[in-house]
């Protein structure tokens, strides 16, 4: 039997581990940001691939699944939480910080104020999952900052599982974004707003259907340079000097598509391994360790 105390220490052998976690492959596009930014910061990363994709389903089950993957990252010894996940964010980030006052938790908000500020045709598109549409957040953002511009949006169905799956330029994946895009950019849009973390990944193709007239936000960097901001704020500066390779972890038992996407930044010796929901819906170690 593995012994996983010794594979995971609780405590990070410097500076102050960061938690991350996504309903899937997604949130490597934060953690190769953070990974950029913050190189020298030990992070723990999971991906929830036995209930991705978050954005269909009932935000009170998306509640559930947040709170047992941040309640592990805080056993682990996590001190700041990224939720690298915008189905999360809207379902969950609010009753997270009421449950764990004392815990500095970064979510993802969909860069819709940038995007109304930076338009010149008054005409933006958001792509984004249903959670993030029907979340509180979403609405709050569009009412401060996106009234005096007009907002097309799709929720680009089976875009996430083609990712998950590694399906990033084929066919399927093209259709399901030609489908979102061509009505916006008959409207006359001139920016995208990437609502969802496994977005970045299709960004070259988004690009090749929208044109180069067309800007794509990302908001990988913008929360990748929050999380440095937040640690300083608590009185953990950021370690930038030296690499710490992430811990990665996965709730499926395939775990091919997130070593491979890992692999476009991160070493080839970087481990990735599974983790096990029970039936009470908490997270803990598999028996078996998986290299």
């Amino acid at each position: 039997m593995t012994n996983h105390a010794e594979l995971y220490p609780t405590q990070p052998a410097q500076g102050s581990l960061i938690g991350i976690f996504d309903s899937g492959v997604g949130g490597l596009s934060i953690l190769r940001e953070l990974q950029r930014l913050l190189p020298g910061q030990p992070k723990l990363f999971i991906a929830d691939q036995a209930h991705v994709p978050y954005g269909p389903r009932p935000l009170e089950e998306v509640r559930q699944f947040s709170e047992s993957i941040t309640r592990f990252l805080l056993d682990r010894g996590a001190e700041v939480i990224v939720v690298a996940c915008n189905a999360a964010s809207a379902a969950s980030l609010k009753t997270l910080r009421q449950h764990y006052p004392g815990v500095p938790f970064i979510g993802m908000e969909p860069a819709v104020k940038p995007a109304a500020e930076q338009t010149h045709s008054g005409v933006v598109g958001v792509l984004a999952t249903p959670a993030t549409f029907q979340g509180e957040l979403y609405a709050s953002v569009v009412e401060r900052f996106a009234s005096h511009v007009t907002l097309m949006q799709s929720t680009c169905p089976g875009l996430v599982q083609q990712i998950e799956a590694g399906n990033l330029d084929g066919r399927e994946t093209r259709q399901i974004l030609e489908e979102a895009l061509n009505p916006m950019l008959q409207a006359g849009i001139d920016t995208v707003v990437l609502g969802c973390t496994h977005y970045p990944f299709v960004i070259p193709l988004i690009q090749s259907i929208a044109g180069d007239q067309v800007r794509v936000i990302n908001p990988a960097e913008a929360v990748a340079r929050q999380t440095g901001r937040v640690l300083e704020q608590y009185g953990t500066p950021a370690k930038v000097s030296g690499v710490v390779l992430p811990q990665l972890f996965s709730t499926s038992s395939t775990l091919l598509q997130l070593r491979q996407l890992a692999n476009g930044f991160l070493p080839p010796e970087t481990s990735v391994n599974q983790l096990c929901w029970d039936i009470r819906s908490v997270l803990s170690f598999c028996e078996n360790h998986v290299s």
